[in-house]
């Protein structure tokens, strides 16, 4: 460790609590990089610093001696509490910083906020990114997945910092250039809502397996190794079976049986699925799973509900397939999931004019972040065959996986629903596949709902133009201009 003084990081890192000290020990690992670290508390630096003697750091005691020891263009990586905290980091590293340097935001940013600091940074000749990085602690650490909006000025000097960090999968860094100003935080949104769907699914097949299977928390374990090692290979299945093999070391029962069934939730998701709603992308997968940590936060409903039920449905009786059934159910359920997930990344490009590249999307997910999984392999494998394609759900090998396990898929979804097991990523997916399936929907019905009682209009199947009938009048039908409504 070398103290403050002339010029001689060529990154720094402000905000030292977990993830920042992690990331700032990850750089500093790696050669080529000097990393200045600086936080509000001199505790923190002082604290990092003399637990890791050996990382080639340049601490900082004072905003202006952190700007310093950087060299130039200076390149600063704030990591800390996302909102007024990073608003003032930015002002004081705008006021010292000069035309051409780099001020990168690591945290969980609102993409929205990000395009925002970004035109007002620009304004002052700084170039402003917003990153979203993934992997939480560890992966901070050892090599997360890194989402860098911002300018392809700033990526020249920023890019090769941060592939020295990222995760490496077949010898390619986690880590590309996804667009301007608030790309990079909007596809990490992204990311995060598919990691809350995918997390929902992986709850309900265990209670499934539990509840109907009538498995022990330790079968259920083995049972996920086995399925980790096929298809469904991903971290957070491998997780699960760790998590389900854990016993608590007080009561001697499984640590499943200990852990409060309340689960929070953090902005991401939510975001995820409020700018999907603006942008007119369904989204159900992600927003049950958002709904479900809702419901499960509310013990106040949820017992009083209880309360007034004398009796529950009997489990249904299934035949010795159905771990196979859930397994299949589960991989066509994440299908839809990542389907949805890309679709809200492809809107939001086109809304924001972002030239985002799906393939290198899925490319730079496959290590480091917390939805890492087999199958992203086969999502670049789709966009390379068809930049353009609609659907992936409309890909030939994920249409044929759908395909194969859509009778499980409902099986599964019956049994939940016979026996009082509650499935909502399950059955809002499969409810999302067969709509997509179906020759006619029902909204035929809404538009002449909405067309009698507020004019809205419709279209005929039969000739173009729109038209509204007078339902209050002699209901005939008259050509109209285009609604406003």
């Amino acid at each position: 460790m070398s103290e403050s003084g002339s010029a001689q990081a060529n990154i720094g890192v402000v905000g030292l609590a977990v993830m920042g000290s992690n990331l700032a020990r990850n750089l500093a690992g790696r050669e080529g990089n000097t990393v200045a670290v600086y936080n509000r508390s001199p505790e923190r630096t002082r604290l990092l610093t003399t637990e890791h003697p050996e990382a080639n750091f340049v601490a900082s005691e004072n905003i202006a001696d952190f700007v310093a020891s950087l060299t130039k263009p200076r390149t600063a990586i704030i990591m800390v509490q996302a909102g007024r905290g990073t608003d003032a980091v930015i002002s004081q590293l705008s006021e010292l910083f000069e035309p051409g340097d780099i001020i990168v935001d690591g945290g969980n940013a609102e993409f929205t906020d990000t395009i925002r600091r970004e035109k007002e940074q620009s304004a002052k000749g700084l170039n402003f990114v917003g990153a979203g990085i993934s992997g939480g602690e560890e992966g901070a650490l050892n090599g997360p997945s890194i989402m860098p909006g911002g300018s392809v000025e700033a990526y020249k000097t920023l890019g090769p910092i941060l592939e020295s960090i990222a995760a490496v999968v077949d010898g390619v860094p986690c880590v590309t250039h996804i667009g301007t100003d608030g790309a990079g935080h909007f596809v990490k949104m992204i990311h995060n809502g598919i990691e809350y769907a995918d997390m929902q699914l992986i709850a309900e097949a265990y209670d499934l397996l539990r509840k109907v299977g009538g498995h022990s928390p330790e079968v259920i374990a083995d049972v996920f190794t086995d399925w980790n090692s096929g298809e469904l290979n991903s971290y957070l299945i491998e997780i699960t079976a760790e998590i389900l093999r854990q016993v608590d070391a007080k009561t001697g029962e499984p640590f499943i049986d200990v852990v409060l069934d309340e689960a929070g939730s953090k902005g991401t998701g939510v975001w995820t699925v409020q700018n999907a709603l603006d942008l007119g992308v369904p989204v159900g997968g992600i927003a049950e799973a958002v709904f479900a940590r809702a419901v499960s936060s509310h013990p106040e409903q949820r017992g009083p509900v209880r309360a007034t039920l004398t009796a529950r449905p009997e489990i249904a009786i299934v035949g010795h397939t159905f771990q196979e059934d859930v397994r299949q159910a589960l991989y066509a359920s994440k299908i839809v999931a990542y389907a949805q997930g890309f679709d809200a990344i492809i809107a939001g490009a086109k809304k924001y004019n972002w030239n985002i590249d799906k393939g290198a999307i899925a490319t730079i997910w496959r290590g480091g972040c917390i939805i890492r999984a087999q199958f992203l392999n086969r999502i670049v494998d789709a966009y390379d065959n068809d930049a353009s394609i609609p659907s992936l759900l409309a890909d030939p090998y994920f249409a044929e996986a759908v395909a194969s396990g859509e009778a499980a898929w409902r099986r599964v979804v019956s049994t939940a629903a016979l026996s009082g097991i509650p499935v909502p990523g399950f059955g809002s997916s499969l409810s999302y596949f067969d709509s997509l399936a179906s020759v006619r929907l029902p909204a035929a019905l809404v538009q002449g709902q909405r067309d009698f009682f507020g004019a809205h209009t419709y279209h005929r199947v039969d000739l173009p133009g729109t038209f509204h009938t007078l339902w209050s009048g002699d209901r005939s039908e008259i050509a109209t201009e285009a609604s406003t409504h």
